[in-house]
């Protein structure tokens, strides 16, 4: 009942949020932005209300933004031709924590129960059978409430893995969050802005351009910014300089609006027309700000690509505090874990210093009305990558009372005080790190006349980036990666819809390949033992996203119609986007989308590691050859790696939206 309210609630919400943006629109006078007497400062903005309603949810979003631009242009200084300088503030309080705290904020979660197949039953968190640790699990320290079962909304448990994740900010329950990285508090969720890093400051950088003898010209742009490489929207191929904020609406908002600026410095080399290009520019960037990833959400948020933030929350918990996973012991059977077993131990966030720093270089130019890049960058990944297993933190050895650690073949050896903690092969035990990575690309853009269609190519070929890898002891392994997109735009008239203007017509296809893609039948999957998959990385050695865009205009361009649709082709998952922009006035904009998705979902199964043998040989199973011997032999189930077969569209299967948006600029 009270998921039901809640839905109903929302929608009223968004209606009158509709309907009182109609009244205003025609109350208000209309707004102009300041433009002072000599036209050197500008000063606009905008206001605007973000309501989302989600299936099965209610209110996932009530987000309210003020953003103010100001440019002043100090015309010829000094050896400049041209200074000025861009700043754009922004502040956004979030009311779902507040309007939905049952699913979103210090009241969300409560007890679970987590699945027990060999026993035909379903056991409260703390009622696994107890491993023989001296350690134990105390129930005191994480106690059954507060709590989702990881991936329940996405799925059932369906055999697999699975285990709690606190979900209520962590200025109300500290459990699971990872210092500096998943650690956002009430204050941090409802206000993200307004952190440590100064994110109200969105941008603010001055621009100079210096003329030299020759023609040309050098322009340098520093302070915080985004810089923007690449020609394609959505996909991030080229585009990896400034990380990106998932956290406000996972993959769908625009780029521009959820890059997280840096402190950069860009330098230009601008020669015009030169020889037998008919532009040519170079560029160098260096991004000297403290090294920041990508924001994917955390345990108890609305958006988490990927889920990837409940997961790393319910991983640092069991890794602080002990745990029960689900169908673990034998595969079947849900399992007490105590503390410094498995989970996650730390995120090893890297500190300020030159050589953390990133820097990268592009040659740009027109030639025969082709336009084209060359781009290289040298950065660290803004996703995170696992090391665990016998790379990953010293982890207790929980049946050290049966054997002593390091005494497997000298069962009474004596039983020291560490509790035998070391790295061990295939041990679900993780750090997070972030790699260092190369990316050689490029890109052009042309126009073929005779079918009236712009063409866009963008690809990368990248070096160091890492996977997740059941096959390798350490969990993971590095692999080259190729990505492009290929995109089609076209004005086409529709004479049956709108015969005096023409439809936009846009289609995209972005591929991935990863190079030294590992994989191999496991013991279980060669027999055809139902349960059972193969090893190796879960991402598919080969995939391709889809998406085509049709937009119109009518009511001299004040209402624009659009109809968003892709596919995930690998993991069977789409998603379509209807959306109609109403320009009321010049101050004010009501946008009104939903947002549909069906397919497998995040029903993908990969092999969980519940069979990896880390403590031979008493996680041994029938069929290892040898007990003694680590190593998967394939036992799988949803969680956790499934999700990365899933992919973005995937795992947000269930979270279809009605989403209104209110803006008013001034």
């Amino acid at each position: 009942m009270r998921g039901r309210l809640t839905r109903k609630r929302a929608l009223v919400v968004s209606a009158l949020g509709a309907l009182g943006a109609l009244g205003l629109a025609a109350a208000a006078p209309e707004a102009q932005a300041y433009v002072s007497r000599d036209g050197s400062l500008e000063i606009h903005g905008f206001m605007e209300n973000v309501t989302y309603a989600r299936r099965n949810i209610g209110l996932s979003k009530f987000r309210n933004t003020m953003q103010i631009e100001v440019d002043n242009n100090f015309g010829e200084k000094g050896p400049f031709s041209s200074l000025s300088f861009h700043t754009i503030l922004r502040g956004t309080y979030d009311g779902v924590y507040d309007l939905n705290k049952s699913d979103y904020g210090k009241n969300a979660g409560g007890p679970i129960l987590l699945e027990s197949t060999g026993q035909n039953t379903f056991v409260p968190h703390g009622g696994g059978i107890p491993l023989p640790s001296p350690v134990g699990f105390n129930i005191a320290n994480n106690p059954n409430d507060g709590l989702e079962v990881l991936g329940s909304r996405f799925h059932p448990a369906g055999g697999g893995v699975t285990f709690g994740v606190p979900v209520r900010p962590c200025d109300v329950d500290p459990r699971g969050c990872i210092a500096g990285y998943m650690d956002a508090t009430r204050a941090d969720l409802r206000f993200p802005e307004f952190n440590s890093r100064a994110d109200f400051i969105r941008e603010a950088y001055f621009d100079l351009v210096v003329p030299l003898d020759n023609g040309h010209e050098l322009n340098f742009r520093v302070g915080k910014q985004q810089v923007v490489w690449g020609r394609t929207d959505l996909f991030r191929v080229l585009d990896v300089i400034n990380p990106v904020d998932f956290s406000r609406n996972n993959i769908y908002d625009e780029l521009e609006d959820i890059r997280i600026p840096m402190w950069i410095l860009t330098a230009e080399y601008r020669l015009g027309g030169t020889g037998v290009f008919d532009d040519l520019n170079f560029q160098l960037v260096w991004n000297w700000d403290k090294f920041r990833p990508d924001n994917l959400g955390q345990g108890g948020t609305p958006n988490a690509i990927l889920d990837a933030g409940s997961f790393f929350r319910g991983m640092k918990n069991c890794w602080d505090n002990g745990c029960t996973v689900s169908n673990f012991a034998n595969g079947t059977i849900a399992t007490n874990f105590p503390a410094g077993v498995l989970g996650i131990r730390q995120a090893q966030m890297r500190s300020w210093s030159l050589k953390n720093t990133q820097i990268g270089g592009r040659i740009e130019g027109v030639f025969k009305s082709v336009g084209f890049s060359l781009n290289y960058m040298n950065y660290i990944s803004q996703l995170p990558s696992l090391h665990g297993g016998s790379a990953g933190p010293a982890a207790i050895n929980p049946f050290a009372l049966l054997t002593g650690p390091d005494c497997i073949t000298a069962p009474d050896c004596p039983f020291p005080a560490d509790f035998g903690a070391a790295p061990r092969p295939y041990l679900i035990a993780f750090d997070i790190t972030f790699p260092r990575i190369n990316l050689f690309g490029g890109s052009m853009d042309f126009y073929v006349d005779p079918i009236k269609t712009v063409f866009r190519l963008e690809a990368a070929y990248t070096t160091g980036e890492e996977f997740a890898n059941s096959l390798r002891p350490e969990l993971f392994s590095k692999s080259d990666v190729i990505r492009y997109v290929i995109g089609i735009d076209r004005n086409t008239f529709i004479p049956f819809l709108n015969r005096r203007r023409a439809f936009l017509l846009s289609a995209q296809l972005f591929g991935q390949h990863i190079l030294q893609h590992e994989r191999a039948p496991s013991a279980g999957s060669a027999l055809g033992i139902p349960g059972f998959t193969e090893l190796g990385i879960p991402d598919f050695k080969a995939n391709w996203i889809a998406t085509f865009l049709i937009k119109g205009w009518w009511l001299s361009d004040r209402l624009s119609p659009q109809l968003l649709y892709a596919r995930d082709f690998r993991a069977r998952a789409n998603v379509i986007s209807p959306s109609v922009d109403w320009l009321i006035s010049d101050s004010w904009r009501l946008v009104v989308a939903g947002i549909m998705k069906w397919g497998r979902g995040a029903n993908q199964k990969w092999d969980d590691c519940r069979s990896c043998n880390p403590f031979p040989p008493f996680t041994a199973t029938p069929l290892h050859g040898n007990p003694m011997q680590p190593g998967s032999v394939g036992l799988a189930g949803f969680e956790p790696l499934g999700r990365f077969r899933a992919g973005p569209i995937g795992m947000a299967d269930k979270q279809d939206e009605i989403q209104v948006t209110i803006r008013y600029r001034f």
